[in-house]
């Protein structure tokens, strides 16, 4: 007799064929994907917004109209009683930068407390490919500067990644990433604004005034005092929070540091204990704007405006040792850093990639990675002075390696958008119409 016909297993959780292992790159929390989905339609308008304001820069001078431009950002306004007679330019890297790293110190600490950064296992990769795509890139800036003409001040330059110019690529090119490599784009780009803000504030302060910098912790003290009672109206926390970035800065420390202290400060949870945003998530929303919208813009606008000078003037650039550093430590110290070290994570923790993906997936991001912008600038002018022959080589080293990044990994990215726009739409689906896509209630591998 035939044997009877087994019942339709009910549908449940996909088996995970490594119990207990970990995977890389894979699919977080709703709420976590929620997040940071909204965190990237924000950074996508404001890159959008930081391209063009880098674009009408480079355009403008390199026009005769370039002293126009030379003038305006070279224009001093401020009271000069305070030290705080400073060029338009410089008020744009030491004042609206400052907000930039306020929200990098936000998104930070919620990572640390409330994201994937508080579970060792979770950060384990995003931590690794940081440091990675850090040290790399910098060993290969020394290796192109160590005799002759190099200058090694600027090792720090190649290392930063531009959160807000990769999604805006990544928009341009309608790729579709899934969930998994969004969250790891933008936790490694925290981890990466931390270890630039430490970098600045370790490697470039040249003359320190520990009176001032001691004074500073008062405001900040203040500031912190009053967030932690929840107190968070504007006319109380911004004067606190301007005196505290003028103390920073007079005290020789980049005054941007004052940013990403203050962020610190600010509580994650709820304090009723309640899930929900918390006073650091509020006002993430309330300032990501600005941050994006304007601070970030305005300073590209200032900061990337390099008279080349034709193609001569371009080839005389990239023959600086720092330039060359610059473009390789971008866009071969990137790739190499990030996928390397994911590599090693991979094969010493036995760690497997998240089933839908393969390791072309891990080579467009790091890729991607190598688009390196607001920070590297910033770093660049820290190191050899804005405005000065150096300075402009940086300029163009940061543009050109950034724009290879780009092409590159929009070939690579690009190439795999058919999977990730089906990854995409069943991230989407949501069949019992409850509000949470099915695929966050199935109880996959790195779904919970």
């Amino acid at each position: 007799m035939p044997d009877a016909q087994q019942p339709t297993p009910p549908p449940g959780p996909t088996p995970d064929p490594a119990p207990g292992r970990q995977r890389l790159f894979a699919r977080g929390s709703f709420l976590e994907h929620s997040r940071v989905a909204e965190i990237l339609r924000a950074e996508t308008t404001g890159g959008m917004l930081l391209i063009a304001g880098a674009v009408v820069a480079i355009v403008w001078a390199n026009t005769p109209w370039a002293s126009v431009y030379e003038s305006i950002r070279d224009y001093s306004v401020g009271p000069s009683a305070l030290h705080l007679d400073l060029s338009l330019g410089t008020w744009a890297a030491d004042g609206l930068l400052a907000i930039f790293f306020f929200v990098a110190g936000l998104e930070l600490k919620r990572e640390f407390v409330a994201g994937d950064l508080r579970d060792p296992r979770r950060a384990a990769l995003p931590v690794a490919a940081a440091v990675g795509g850090m040290a790399v890139p910098a060993l290969v800036f020394v290796l192109w500067n160590l005799g002759g003409d190099g200058d090694l001040r600027g090792w720090a330059i190649p290392t930063a990644t531009d959160i807000a110019f990769a999604v805006a690529i990544l928009a341009v090119i309608s790729t579709h990433l899934p969930s998994g490599l969004r969250t790891f784009l933008l936790t490694l780009a925290v981890v990466d604004d931390l270890l630039a803000i430490t970098i600045i504030a370790i490697f470039y302060t040249s003359e320190l005034d520990m009176t001032f910098l001691a004074l500073a912790l008062v405001p900040i003290a203040a500031f912190a005092l009053l967030v932690q009672k929840r107190v968070w109206k504007g006319w109380l926390l911004i004067p606190l929070a301007v005196v505290a970035w003028a103390l920073v800065h007079e005290s020789g420390v980049h005054a941007t540091v004052a940013g990403v202290l203050l962020g610190f400060t600010v509580p994650v949870l709820r304090r009723d204990g309640q899930e929900g945003p918390g006073l650091a998530e509020h006002l993430e929303h309330l300032v990501r704007p600005i941050s994006a919208g304007v601070a970030v813009p305005v300073f590209a606008f200032f900061a990337a405006g390099v008279t080349v000078g034709g193609l001569s003037g371009l080839v005389d650039s990239l023959g600086d040792p720092v330039a060359l550093g610059i473009v390789t430590g971008l866009v071969v110290g990137k790739t190499v850093g990030i996928v390397g070290s994911t590599w090693l994570l991979s094969t010493f923790t036995r760690a497997d990639l998240d089933d839908d993906l393969t390791w072309v997936d891990v080579l467009g991001m790091s890729m991607l990675a190598g688009i390196g912008f607001t920070v590297s600038l910033l770093i660049g002018e820290l190191a050899f002075g804005q405005g000065s022959e150096r300075d402009d080589h940086v300029k163009v080293g940061v543009l050109v390696g950034s724009v290879i990044a780009t092409l590159l990994a929009t070939v690579v990215l690009r190439g795999r958008n058919r999977v990730y726009r089906r990854l995409c739409e069943e991230e989407a689906e949501d069949r019992d119409l409850d509000g949470i896509p099915d695929v966050f209630q199935r109880g996959e591998p790195g779904t919970r």
